[in-house]
């Protein structure tokens, strides 16, 4: 196994995940995973990394791959499974000491040793549901928009409700009341939903940096799925398909 041979140098072992990312450099790839929560090397990440091991949740991860690809004919795609960096305070806050991201051909989990194993599966079914539709919907991910964005977020939390429990959604599901959306939606979102993924602008809107509350295009996105999931009785796998202008064509905020 990789962290067993190489912990102390994650550099190297993103040396073996350049394939299909941007970045030239293993560090690069590196600094990038770390924003989302890979470890950095130290005393207590390795504690982090044994107990993983011990708890074998490399098995557990591959159990729920195995479930979830079959019940919605998903990707056959790699895995990773590095400790989260328990030093990012902010970031172990946030996700409840776990943290993950998705590509259209591979999906990271930054975890700690969970006590309820149903933590775990809804980290991956949000992580695993952003695989599928980004296989689905047969685009460039360059050419993803703010609506984009903020549909898939709300999509993947809606599919954690069905199939973990409300009990396990994000914290933002709800964080901000409908009112305060709506208000942001007519004067930021919605002039501003064709901005493209890698600009700040995109950026600002959908985590809620500078002056906007935080995570603010999550929660969007999260009301604009629940308003059209309560017109239309959709499941999981058709929503890999609907585009995300369909999503705000009858939408009342």
């Amino acid at each position: 196994m990789w962290l067993d041979r190489q912990f102390e140098n994650p550099v190297r072992i993103c040396n073996s995940l350049m394939q299909g990312f941007e970045e030239k450099h293993p560090r690069a790839v590196y600094h990038q995973l770390l924003k989302f929560g890979m470890y950095k090397p130290n005393r207590s990440n390795w504690e982090v990394y044994k107990k993983l091991k011990e708890n074998n949740i490399w098995q557990t991860v591959d159990k729920l791959f195995k479930k979830y690809q079959a019940q919605w004919k998903g990707p056959d795609i790699p895995v990773y499974i590095f400790p989260l960096d328990t030093s990012n305070k902010q970031l172990v806050k946030a996700g409840n000491s776990k943290s993950g991201v998705s590509f259209k051909d591979k999906l990271f989990l930054f975890l700690t040793p969970l006590e309820d194993e149903k933590e775990l599966e809804a980290l991956f079914v949000h992580e695993y549901h952003h695989v599928c539709r980004m296989n689905k919907q047969k685009r460039e991910i360059s050419d993803y928009t703010l609506l984009d964005s903020m549909v898939m977020e709300g999509l993947a939390e809606h599919a954690v409700g069905k199939n973990c429990g409300k009990q396990y959604q994000a914290k933002w599901c709800d964080s901000i009341p409908v009112e305060e959306i709506a208000r942001y939606w007519r004067k930021d979102l919605a002039p501003n939903l064709s901005v493209k993924k890698d600009t700040r602008l995109h950026d600002e809107l959908l985590f809620g940096l500078a002056t906007y509350p935080k995570l603010l295009g999550y929660a969007a996105g999260f009301e604009i799925v629940k308003q059209y999931k309560r017109r239309e009785n959709i499941s999981d796998k058709a929503s890999f398909l609907v585009p995300a202008t369909e999503f705000i064509k009858s939408l009342n905020l």
